[in-house]
């Protein structure tokens, strides 16, 4: 697989977001890109730091126009694209999602974001609803795709989920800040998740200043033995590179973790 990390800042004007986004998905596609995700809440600044009832109508449903151009920008170029946005599934029913669409422009499936944090920046619990879609795994002809949505990455039973349902590469859309721990755990985070579950790992993030937030984009891939392959700067970039799958079997031949996982002595850790 050759994947791709669109990193970039976002404004209030949505349709202007839309507009530099496909220029950037073009940019990937002269890079040869196959599969491309985009940072969490793509088309939107991330609203989430405040809370104000109004920012509740950004959320679009799946057949609104950031999802419908973002279609046509797949099929028009030929790729497979994660696109996280703020899903309006009916009134009242919002969720932080990521589609998983092909390069025929059609919907493959959605991931929606099941941990939400509740903090002076980062008001989750009021914009989105918990996720209910479990943690999908989608076939592709370029491996098998899984998703983490930005506060996700926190619990290892997602990855670990991914991991069960046979993931190969986890993309992982974020809107990460430098306030508090995230830039000393950024890179340590996602680099465990490779080598505790044999997959490759690719985290997005956006950059710039919105309000009182600063982005620091470091977009990452790692591959399964928790190596960086490539990462971005603090400037909007659009990041390659190439995922073997070979190695995949190499590493996993080598740590078999999942042959040698003992799920009879793990209760304690589905208890509430």
């Amino acid at each position: 697989m050759r994947a791709a990390l669109v990193q970039m800042s976002a404004g209030e004007d949505v349709a202007g977001n839309l507009a530099r986004t496909e220029a950037l998905l073009e940019a990937a596609k002269r890079e040869r890109a196959d599969v491309v995700c985009l940072q969490e809440c793509f088309n939107t600044w991330f609203f989430a730091q405040r809370i104000d009832a109004r920012a509740q109508g950004l959320a679009e449903p799946v057949d609104g126009q950031s999802v419908t151009r973002m279609r046509a920008a797949a099929r028009r170029l030929g790729l497979f694209l994660v696109v996280p946005f703020y899903e309006r599934a009916m009134a009242g029913e919002l969720y932080n999602t990521a589609l998983l669409v092909d390069d025929g422009g059609e919907i493959v499936g959605s991931y929606r974001k099941h941990h939400l944090p509740m903090s002076s920046h980062f008001n989750e619990k009021f914009y989105f609803r918990p996720g209910n879609t479990g943690f999908p795994v989608f076939d592709t002809p370029h491996g098998r795709i899984g998703i983490m949505i930005c506060y996700d990455r926190h619990f290892p039973e997602s990855a670990r989920a991914l991991g069960l349902g046979g993931a190969e590469y986890v993309f992982v859309p974020t809107a990460t800040t430098t306030r508090g721990y995230s830039r000393s755990v950024w890179e340590t985070e996602l680099r465990a998740h490779a080598i505790a579950n044999g997959f490759y790992v690719a985290g997005v993030n956006r950059v710039g200043v919105e309000l009182e937030s600063t982005y620091y984009g470091a977009s990452v891939f790692i591959d399964p033995i928790g190596e960086i392959i490539a990462q971005a700067g603090d400037g909007e970039e659009v990041l390659v590179a190439d995922l073997a799958p070979a190695r995949l079997e190499e590493v996993r031949s080598v740590w078999p973790f999942y042959r040698d996982r003992r799920p009879d002595a793990y209760a304690a850790l589905v208890r509430p």
